[in-house]
Order: C-alpha cells, then structure tokens, then sequence
C-alpha cells in the first residue's frame, strides 16, 4: 500500500546553469533549423539533427548531426554547395554561432570568464547518417520509423494545476520568479547572476502536498560582498511569492548560499554539457525516466517526441478524471513505426481498467513517430524556450509550444473507455 504521509524532494537550475546554457544552445539550433528549412521550402518533416553543445570558460563547442536547407550550408564563389572528401555537404557555421551568442547573450551572460560577445564558439556539425536515414525518412516509407529504440514515460498527479507533482513544480517556479525579477533588474534582485539551483522538500499529508519543510537555493551574484544572510534577503520575497500560501511557516528551514560567496558561475565556473539534467527536464524524480535527453533533436527522435505524446497522454488521463495519478511508459525500435508496448498504472487511483486504458490510448491517438509529430505539431521552432524550468508543467503557448500540455483527448478518452 502506498504511503499517504512523507516528505519527498526535488530540484531545478536555472537558464545559466551550465548544462542549461547547453540545452538552450542546442534548442536555439534546432529553432534555427526549422526556420531556415521554412525560408527555403524545405519539408519540415525533412529536418534532421541532433545537436550536442559543450561550454566551459570562454568556449563553446558543438557537434552532431544534421539535414539542413542550402542556406545552412557552405558554398564556393561559384555559389555551389561545398562537400567533404565523402561527397557530404559542408554546413557554414557562421548562422550557428550567431543562434549561439544570442542565447548566451539572453541568458545574461558578460562575464570575463563567459561572455555572448567574446567566446569562441566551434561548430562540428555534419550529415546525418545514411544508415540511420533510411529508417526514419518519409520518402520511400509507408510507415516512418522511430529514430531509435528506447523507452519513455510520461507522468501526471492531481497535485498542481498544470497537474505535475508539487517538489518538481515549484523548485522550477522558484528559479523562474527570480529570472524575471533579476532580468527586470527589480531592485537587489539585479545583484544576482544567471547560475543558479533550487530544492524543496514538499510534506505530504493523506497524499496531498502541505507544505515545504526544507528550502535549497544556490544563486550566483554579481557583488563579492554579499553574504549568505544577504542574499538570503534578496530572494526570501520571491521565494514566498512562488509558494503556495500557508506552505512556508515557522518550522521551514532555510539554506541560501549555504557554502558562502558564489561569484563566479556558469561555465567559467563549472562545464557544462548538453542532455545532463534529464530529471530536472522531466519529473524531478517522482516518476521513472527512460534515460533520453530532449535538447537538441529534432521530433523524429522518439526519445523526445514520444516522451512528450507519453506526457500529453498521462494529463489527459488525469484531466479526465479517470485516475488521480498516472504513469505511462511506450517503447520503440528504430526503425519500426509502431510502438512495441504501451503500460499504464493508474497506481490504485483509477477509475478504469488499467488495461482497458492501454487499449484506449492507441485509438485515441496515433503512437507512430509520424503520428505524434502530426498530433501535437512539432515540426517548427517551438523548442528553445523548453530547455530551462521543465518541458512539463508549463501552458500550451499560441506559437504552437508545449502543445503536449494540452487536455484535448479529455472527451475522446471517456468515449473509449466506457
């Protein structure tokens, strides 16, 4: 039987957390990708990449794999396109380290040790398989294939109102109160720096969150002066205002900047690397993970595109009242259009047969790499703003982002299960 009363505890980072930086860079990429593929007529179901970004002090590199439009790529003066040894088309890496310096430059990075204006930044990008291709391109395809095998889960819990578990929702809304009111320069608040982490630790009582017992918050600032006590002075406010009301009393103990002066920050401070906050990303350890990262692929990545649909299907199922928790994993092969298996546990709160739900989710939705992408739209340039306070949890935006937050198969799913 499940505990009804404990204490659980997850965290977040912030947009300047190194690895962060990374994700935003590599999402800034694959923005950049659909963009241009649109200028030039491209399909956008023809993009491929899967961008890695690794920074450290004053220095960025990124590498992977990508299909690009000719206005990505590097031509000769006879205006034709360069190709390698292989016959592969060379990519130009001037727009790349453009998108990059723009991210770091939005994060609020002009530090001596990393500044937008002053890194070098290396662009290792090349063509994507052939091998792989084959498998995963429309054309020539009946049944496009997942672009890897793997295993995804989706989760959602009747807990917060975008229905994400409490520890994990209100670690990110800590960071993003402070994001804004450091990015308005909002009094003291513009002392602080990009880089920073938060934990909380949520006291459940008969299964619902009452409150924090312990509050983490590790933030880089800009005057080597402030101590732990000041610093705790500037974002107790913001901290309050992120919490629910009542959810913060006497008891609740504070660590702020529990190891001192934290100056220097960011990748000057610590590298950083693409795909390595994968908890943070998702469900702050409340539910279980397949082990794939999201920043920097493209949708035909499963690991992506089908965490998303796994996610999209937990809300709804919540949503629509047919459990209070739900966990949904789905598992693919590379190269094969259909989902191997499809689990759900409703963990002793459902109101229908788990099975029965199983069955359900295929009919309501197409589970194919194809279907998801078509499903929940996400062959466009909706993925930089993912990269920082979680890919769930967040609402549905009129650009077309966060589309899997969507509670639109409410009705279709009661309709299947009666």
């Amino acid at each position: 039987m499940a505990r009804s009363s404990y204490l659980f505890t997850s965290e977040s980072v912030s947009e300047g957390h190194p690895d962060k930086v990374c994700d935003r860079i590599s999402d800034e990429i694959v923005d950049l990708v659909f963009k241009e593929a649109k200028k030039a007529g491209m399909d956008p179901a023809s993009v491929r990449i899967a961008c890695e970004t690794m920074a450290t002090t004053n220095r960025v590199v990124i590498a992977g794999e990508v299909r690009v439009p000719e206005t990505l790529l590097k031509k000769g003066k006879d205006g034709k396109v360069l190709r390698d040894a292989a016959g592969a088309p060379l990519v130009n890496p001037s727009k790349f380290r453009t998108a990059a310096r723009k991210a770091i430059r939005a994060i609020g990075y002009e530090q001596s040790g990393f500044h937008w204006k002053n890194a070098k930044i290396d662009v290792l990008l090349h063509g994507q398989s052939a091998d792989i291709a084959q498998g995963v391109d429309e054309a020539g395809n009946k049944d496009v294939g997942a672009g890897d095998q793997g295993i995804m889960f989706g989760y959602a819990a009747r807990e917060t109102p975008e229905l994400l578990p409490a520890p994990i929702y209100y670690a990110h809304k800590i960071l993003e109160t402070l994001t804004q009111a450091r990015k308005a320069n909002n009094g003291p608040a513009g002392k602080l720096g990009p880089d920073a982490k938060s934990q909380v630790t949520v006291r459940y009582e008969n299964g619902k969150p009452v409150g924090v017992t312990q509050i983490v918050l590790s933030t880089q600032h800009l005057d080597e002066n402030l101590t732990s006590a000041d610093v705790r002075g500037i974002v107790e406010p913001y901290i309050r205002q992120a919490l629910p009301e009542g959810w913060i009393d006497e008891n609740t103990v504070w660590h702020v900047n529990p190891t001192g002066k934290f100056v220097v920050g960011g990748p000057d401070g610590d590298a950083g690397l693409t795909g390595r906050k994968i908890i943070v990303d998702t469900y702050g350890g409340a539910a279980p993970h397949g082990g794939g990262a999201f920043s920097g692929k493209d949708p035909t990545k499963v690991d992506r595109s089908a965490a998303y649909a796994a996610r999209y299907l937990a809300k709804n199922v919540v949503a629509a009242g047919l459990a209070d928790r739900a966990t949904i994993q789905l598992s693919y092969a590379i190269g094969v259009a259909k989902p191997l298996s499809i689990y759900v546990d409703l963990h002793g709160t459902g109101k229908v047969d788990e099975a029965r739900l199983e069955t359900a989710l295929s009919e309501v939705m197409d589970l194919t790499p194809r279907g998801i992408r078509t499903h929940l739209d996400l062959n466009k340039p909706i993925y930089a703003k993912t990269a920082a306070y979680g890919h769930f949890g967040r609402k549905a935006g009129r650009d077309g982002s966060f589309s899997w937050e969507k509670t639109d198969l409410v009705k279709a799913l009661k309709d299947a299960v009666r």
